[in-house]
């Protein structure tokens, strides 16, 4: 309920801030919002900054999405705000319900949820018209909120901070003429499950060279289709950790507005194999 809450109001705040989108960029060139709050894909970020503004010029994301694996929910809403398309600001609040393993288990609590306050900083190049690739700097600082059960299962501490660099480049023409997005990345964290499981763990509890990426190939102005995939380390002892990925479909109809759709392969998460499932986000830009 919380969620569909929030993506109405997020939504009409989107559209009574319309005129302030910025016509510079290219559309879809934003991107989505990362499940971290993050301008970029689903899974990953990308060296692009959140919204549509250029040098001077404001941008934000406001966003809300829903993961359904069958036996587990995660919902995040959040929204980032970018500045002289240099610097970007977000901040995430996830939501994950423990459904099946919280019965079967007749675990004290039910959910587990953390909250995610980013900043990232384009270090040099640009997307499109620069010989180099755009590079982006990005730091996390992650405080998870039910740290009951991850303490119970391994987990050394309640919040930590983790960094990631990542370059992002599009192809004008780059697959059968069709524009070709590359994005490319590594991470330095010790998050389990992004953070909701805590962080570091029994088994290991330092931080790993992670990496991530992305392909999306943009089949006019405003669908895209790509996959993601994204390295985690496997730091308790309890359950393995497994890599994500997922298939995604992007609909940018206009500079206000993207809608990701998204099969997600998670593998295992807290002991239950096969976590795979729909992914869906709605975004608004202004």
């Amino acid at each position: 309920m919380w969620l569909s809450q929030l993506t109405g109001a997020l939504l009409l705040g989107m559209f009574t801030s319309a005129a302030l989108a910025s016509e510079g960029r290219l559309l879809a060139t934003g991107g989505a919002s990362s499940l971290e709050g993050a301008a970029g894909g689903g899974i990953t970020p990308w060296a692009v900054l959140a919204g549509y503004g250029e040098r001077g010029e404001w941008g934000a994301d406001v966003f809300a999405t829903r993961v359904e694996t069958g036996d587990y929910r995660l919902d995040v809403a959040g929204m980032a705000v970018a500045y002289d398309n240099r610097i970007e600001l977000s901040y995430a609040r996830q939501r994950f319900d423990l459904g099946n393993l919280a019965r079967n288990l007749s675990l004290p609590e039910n959910s587990l949820s953390q909250d995610i306050f980013g900043i990232k900083v384009r270090l040099f190049g640009d997307l499109i018209y620069d010989q180099l690739p755009q590079v982006s700097l990005g730091i996390q600082h992650k405080r998870q909120k039910d740290f009951l059960i991850p303490s119970l299962v391994g987990a050394q501490r309640d919040e930590d901070t983790e960094g990631y660099l990542t370059a992002s480049r599009l192809i004008l023409g780059g697959a059968f003429g069709y524009n070709l997005l590359l994005n490319g990345g590594v991470r330095y964290s010790r998050a389990n499950e992004l953070g909701l499981l805590g962080f570091g763990g029994d088994r290991r509890d330092r931080r790993s060279v992670l990496k991530e990426g992305s392909l999306a190939v943009l089949l006019n102005r405003q669908w895209a289709v790509g996959v993601e995939y994204r390295e985690k380390p496997d730091n308790l002892n309890f359950a393995g950790e497994s890599d994500w990925a997922d298939l995604f479909v992007g609909y940018f109809p206009n500079k206000h507005l993207a809608i990701v759709l998204a099969y997600a392969r998670l593998g295992e998460i807290a002991t239950l194999d096969n976590q795979n499932g729909a992914y869906l986000s709605v975004q608004g830009s202004f």
